[in-house]
């Protein structure tokens, strides 16, 4: 058997654990660069307040409803979450993270068994331990769990064991609310007659094979009970890797420009060397916005390729490189919005040919960014950072009402008095 168990309103009860006054309030948590509404309590939810509303539309309302605003804390949403699936780990050896706030399961307990309990277990222990309030859905199969889980939510309990026929449950299901099945397919699926997700699981394999392709065949197992997923599959390396991000503000500067890349070159390079591969090089942009003044200018991109000596997952070598050709794409006078890198040309470092006069010092590189993102890694991100990256950046998103880094940072730890 799956379960799923998927935190509740994830980001606004992680900023529950720490602040018990927004508990019963309208919480809303702005989206980077506090642009619009990412989550939403039960509260907010019940004035009609949409995802995805933008911020300057709740800014009237917040008075009058007494809403609070907070800006993405992804640095506790982080933590918090590894909280979870560390106690997620108590009641399954297998946990597979599909998300941030969500996470599957698989259960194998004795025969007779009550899972409905074990879910309620679950709940109550994440409760008690992290302080997030999370629903559970359990399934033999994955797909059948995420709509468990979807109804477990919405009950008193919190929890929903699928019974061993699903088809009441799955007559009532539009087809486009099964997992996996986007609005495209949704479509062509309406348009054959099959509306509900019953109707999908009824359908013939040679059929689905001929009309759609493999994902949905799977789907179909997946519905009738037979996992067509394996949670140790392994993943294909990346074909690219990238990092890029909307400053806070406009930003006119290069030298505040060749900060923010490396930033981001040095991000992109940890997740490299985090798969053990290497790059070939890079291509670099910066967007810029419209003007509107005297003279109107269309906004646009502006960038340039970086081929690397040789295939290398060495930041130090990544930013010299690339810091030579940030000059040439820099237009003076633009107010910039975003700068990004992607790296291409990947291949894994076990078979990367060594430069023969370079080996060496390579060799050593690797040992030091092997250190570098060790102690990253156990005392938090951009413990040990280039000096490129700046100190200040004021370029940073905008996060005006930013909740303390209660879990990850000495001087924001709550005291107890």
């Amino acid at each position: 058997m799956f379960a799923l168990v998927d935190c509740n309103n994830f980001y606004v009860s992680c900023e529950r654990v720490f602040d018990l006054s927004l508990r019963n309030k309208p919480v809303a948590i702005l989206s980077n660069n506090d642009g619009c509404t990412i989550s939403r309590s039960n509260e907010l939810k019940a004035l009609g307040i949409k995802m995805g509303v933008p911020y300057f539309q709740l800014k009237p309302l917040i008075a009058r409803h007494g809403i609070v605003i907070r800006s993405s804390n992804y640095e506790l949403y982080g933590d918090l979450s590894k909280r979870v699936m560390t106690v997620l780990g108590d009641f399954s050896p297998d946990v597979e993270p599909y998300s941030i706030d969500e996470a599957f399961l698989l259960l194998s307990l004795p025969e007779g068994s009550d899972y409905f309990a074990y879910g309620q277990q679950i709940r109550r222990k994440i409760l008690k331990w992290v302080g997030i309030p999370v629903g559970v859905g359990i399934a033999p199969t994955r797909t059948l769990a995420k709509i468990a889980n979807h109804i477990g939510k919405k009950s008193v309990d919190g929890v929903f064991v699928m019974p061993d026929n699903p088809a009441a449950i799955l007559a009532k299901l539009p087809v486009g609310e099964v997992w996996g099945i986007g609005q495209r397919l949704t479509d062509k699926l309406n348009r054959l007659g099959i509306i509900a997700a019953e109707q999908l699981r009824s359908q013939d394999d040679a059929f689905i094979r001929k009309q759609f392709n493999v994902c949905v065949a799977r789907t179909v197992m997946e519905l009738n009970g037979t996992p067509a997923l394996e949670m140790d599959s392994i993943e294909e390396p990346s074909q690219s890797i990238s990092c890029s991000r909307s400053f806070g503000h406009p930003v006119i500067d290069l030298r505040d420009l060749t900060e923010a890349v490396a930033v981001y070159t040095s991000t992109a390079a940890t997740k490299l060397r985090k798969e053990n591969q290497k790059a070939a090089g890079a291509n670099v942009y910066f967007q810029y916005y419209p003007e509107y003044g005297n003279v109107a200018q269309d906004g646009g991109i502006t960038g340039t390729t970086v081929v690397f000596d040789f295939p290398t997952g060495d930041t130090s070598t990544m930013l010299n490189k690339i810091a030579t050709v940030l000059p040439g794409i820099f237009i003076e006078g633009r107010r910039y919005k975003k700068a990004g890198v992607v790296f291409y040309g990947l291949e894994s470092a076990d078979t990367v040919q060594p430069d023969i006069f370079s080996y060496a010092e390579s060799s050593n590189r690797d040992k030091l960014y092997e250190a570098v993102d060790k102690i990253n890694k156990q005392f938090g991100k951009k413990t040990i950072f280039h000096l490129a990256e700046g100190i200040q950046r004021p370029w940073t998103m905008k996060r005006d009402h930013l909740s303390p880094n209660y879990t990850t940072d000495w001087q924001q730890i709550p005291v107890v008095k």
